[in-house]
């Protein structure tokens, strides 16, 4: 087997850093209905009816949109979770997750 990139050996630490948060970033696509999409960010990010409407609608402008930024093992179970509600509708309906600069 090759050498792993990512060995956890490879990493070095300056000082204690805190762990970095990541983004949850919606992706728009073309099949999602809106009020689908905005009953999701409701749910999973306990947003208002509101605050939904305008991530949504920015991620269908724009093409993607950064819902919110949490711990990188949250964020990645809530987009996970946001990912698979759509799935379960049979939708493609996609959340990812990337680290914050």
């Amino acid at each position: 087997m090759s050498h792993i990139a990512n060995s956890p050996r490879t990493r070095t630490r300056q000082k204690t850093e805190r762990p970095r948060l990541h983004k949850v970033i919606l992706v728009n696509d073309d099949f999602t209905p809106r009020e689908f999409v905005t009953k999701v960010l409701k749910a999973e990010f306990r947003m208002s009816e509101d605050t939904a409407y305008k991530v949504m609608i920015t991620a269908h402008r724009r093409g993607v949109c950064v819902v919110a930024v949490y711990a990188k093992d949250i964020a990645e179970t809530k987009a996970t979770r946001a990912t698979d509600a759509g799935r379960a509708e049979g939708y493609p309906l996609l959340f990812t997750t990337e680290p914050e600069e």
